[in-house]
């Protein structure tokens, strides 16, 4: 029989699968959400109020040569509803932009807005070069991508932070405060550090700051937030993911495959690739790992629950768990609007090769990935045989995708040496830092690279049990998780106690 929750979740599958917008590719990859209106294309919003303004600032393009003077203008948005500037002491929130569009929404909701309301702060975001409309060159050459990195991202914002202050005639009464989650969270903090005389503090939410190129632990998490619901659930994954290595094995199977899982390219060889086998199991795995990261109790990025995809896993009435496993695929192709499931690799490969500002993956997926083969690593692995998810995609499966987007010389040995340099640069999980609060979710994967745990009273740290990835920088509703609206008021706390401080 099938209980009243897994058959109202079928319908809603039925309904919504007659009616989703018809897309190709993946929008979740690498663990980052990417579309035309990424990050928050469910979260409500009601249009700009008349204290935000979208501006243009003249950037250096090289930060790191003076000799070249060339420019580009970086986008961003000013809300000064709250602030005051007869006081002449009110604070600057500064939310940071990262690896897709920045989005106006965020002038007027978010956790941080109503902190500002409370501290009559001034409020800005800047858009992260090379993302969005801050563009800084013609084109996303492999060859312009030279001048995508972190410390370029950090200059910019330290040389914007000391023009706003000449504009507004800030003084140093005037304390800037960094917002920012997932990479702008890793942002926020390493800009306090590197930069602790223009920046006062920081609340960095679900920010990666350990660069590690087998991220393997990212799908323990999936696994883990999973059998939190059901154990029986993750055992039925796992049996649907052996049940693909089977099928594959024969015509039959792989056709079988195209069907259930609604393959873009219908099978009329085999599929013998190992890359393309490999970019099957990322996909099926992917589809779980977004689920997670982006649950619906707490995030606005998705419209899908852990407990929804589990109630499909364990529903034996759909038939055996290979079955079961492609509605929960329909269901995460609907949410995001996806006509079928991609997985040839040349086909990804030659879609990330697009170097035009009008490609799809120029949304933010080439520059991400990008930034992972050459700063971050961060590549999230299955490669042992009893793993849930299985051993078809090792590390050397992305670092293949860095050779075949970007060229040669971003190769394993390359990788080792960025991400080496990365961790030198910043501390790691050790970072040198005051004043940055340092905020993690349970059931968010990336908690794993971040930090979770400090005794040092200048870099304290939240971490909220069965919360999802910047959980605590949406909205805050009525329903939320108390430990969720717990932190809240913690992180409230902590802004007032830095503000009230002069010690840098």
């Amino acid at each position: 029989m099938i209980n009243r929750n897994t058959s109202a979740v079928l319908v809603l599958l039925v309904i919504l699968f007659a009616n989703y917008q018809v897309q190709c590719t993946r929008k979740f990859w690498r663990g980052k959400q990417f579309s035309t209106d990424s990050p928050s294309r469910h979260w409500s919003f009601q249009g700009l109020s008349d204290n935000v303004q979208t501006l243009w600032f003249d950037q250096i393009l090289d930060h790191n040569d003076p000799t070249n003077p060339a420019t580009w203008k970086q986008r961003y948005y000013v809300n000064d509803r709250f602030f005051n500037s007869s006081s002449g002491n009110g604070p600057v929130f500064l939310m940071i932009g990262g690896e897709g569009e920045a989005t106006a929404r965020w002038m007027n909701e978010g956790a941080w807005i109503h902190y500002a309301e409370q501290y009559g702060a001034l409020c800005f975001q800047l858009e992260h070069r090379f993302y969005g409309k801050s563009q800084p060159t013609k084109n996303l050459a492999t060859e312009n991508l030279l001048y995508l990195t972190s410390e370029q991202a950090l200059a910019d914002l330290a040389y914007f932070i000391e023009a706003i202050n000449n504009k507004y005639k800030l003084t140093e009464q005037n304390f800037w405060i960094a917002f920012g989650g997932s990479y702008p969270g890793s942002l926020a903090a390493w800009l306090r550090e590197k930069y602790p005389h223009l920046i006062h503090g920081a609340i960095s939410s679900s920010g990666p700051l350990l660069a590690k190129i087998d991220f393997k632990e990212y799908f323990q998490v999936v696994v883990d937030s999973l059998g939190q619901y059901s154990e029986q659930c993750v055992t039925d994954i796992h049996s649907a993911m052996s049940q693909i290595e089977t099928l594959l094995k024969h015509m039959i199977g792989q056709r079988s495959l195209t069907e259930k899982f609604k393959l873009c390219d219908p099978v009329e060889k085999s599929i013998s690739n190992p890359l393309d086998i490999a970019s099957l199991f990322e996909a099926v795995a992917s589809n779980f790992a977004g689920v997670v990261q982006y649950n619906k109790d707490n995030s606005p990025h998705a419209k899908i629950t852990i407990d929804q995809v589990c109630e499909i896993m364990t529903n034996q009435s759909i038939g055996v768990p290979v079955n079961r496993l492609a509605e929960v695929n329909k269901l995460v192709m609907i949410q995001d609007g996806e006509k079928c499931l991609d997985y040839v690799y040349n086909k990804t490969i030659k879609q990330m090769q697009n170097t035009s500002w009008d490609a799809e993956v120029a949304s933010g997926a080439r520059q991400w990935t990008y930034q992972t083969c050459n700063e971050f690593g961060f590549y999230q692995t299955s490669d042992e045989s009893d793993s849930v998810f299985g051993n078809r995609f090792p590390v050397d499966f992305f670092i293949q995708q860095c050779l075949d987007i970007y060229g040669e010389k971003f190769n394993s040995e390359t990788l080792k040496r960025a991400v080496y340099r990365t961790n030198t640069n910043y501390g790691a999980l050790n970072p040198p830092t005051t004043n940055v609060l340092y905020v993690h979710g349970s059931i968010d994967p990336w908690h794993r690279l971040g930090l979770i745990y400090s005794n040092d009273l200048k870099r304290p740290t939240i971490f909220i049990n069965g919360t999802a990835h910047c959980a605590n920088m949406y909205e805050p509703k009525d329903d939320d998780f108390p430990q969720l609206k717990a932190a809240r008021a913690e992180i409230n706390d902590f802004i007032g106690n830095i503000l009230k401080s002069d010690s840098n």
